[in-house]
């Protein structure tokens, strides 16, 4: 599923015009960018919490020489899916 196929989706879910789902949709990705930019953290029970995690400096290599290249130490975006998501996707049954 893309953005547009979302916003489809959201606009029937909710009833409203699909230019409203696409401003909808739109102000709910950015406020998750910038709480994670500005907390470093955005938890939503049952689907799951979007976070920053440190990546340590490593060594890698380059494939096209072999060479061995040192890679800088970074923060980079995760997503940990909450128990709600996990159990909608396994179809777990009980």
């Amino acid at each position: 599923m893309n953005k547009t196929e979302l916003v489809e989706v959201v606009s029937s879910k909710a009833g409203v015009t699909k230019t409203e789902a696409q401003k909808v949709v739109t102000a709910t990705l950015e406020a998750i960018v910038q709480g994670v930019v500005a907390d470093g953290k955005v938890i939503l029970p049952g689907f799951g919490t979007f976070e920053t995690r440190q990546r340590s400096a490593r060594n890698g290599r380059n494939p096209r020489t072999g060479e061995v290249i040192k890679i800088k130490a970074t923060k980079a975006p995760a997503f940990k899916p909450g128990k709600g998501m996990k159990d909608a996707v396994a179809k777990k049954k009980k």
